[in-house]
């Protein structure tokens, strides 16, 4: 089951979060090997979509990043994100979920 974490975005500003994830048992995963991919939409179902850069490590962290540049491409509001992981066998899990707000820029 994916963990739920909302986050916030400043609209032009660079973004960066990291998260830990835990298995059953209360210990880190290690995501040596794993790939991993992350986006956000405006819903569900919408076509277009922004990706984030994904980060893994053995401590079970995984790092969200997203340039300047793109954040200030959204235009302001909520949107829906997921992390999704592959391991080395080829299963795919999704581990992290959420709602993003993009708050709106006023510095240009």
């Amino acid at each position: 089951m994916a963990a739920k974490i909302n986050i916030v975005i400043d609209q032009g500003a660079t973004f960066n979060t990291t998260y830990t994830i835990h298995n059953i048992s209360d210990e880190p995963i290690d995501f040596t090997g794993y790939t991993a991919n992350s986006q956000i939409r405006k819903t569900y179902s919408s076509s277009s979509a922004y990706t984030f850069n994904v980060g893994l490590n053995s401590n079970g962290q995984v790092t969200l990043s997203m340039g300047a540049a793109t954040t200030g491409s959204i235009v302001a509001g909520r949107y829906v994100y997921d992390v999704e992981v592959e391991d080395l066998t080829g299963v795919r899990s999704r581990i992290v979920e959420g709602i993003v707000t993009v708050t709106p820029q006023v510095t240009r």
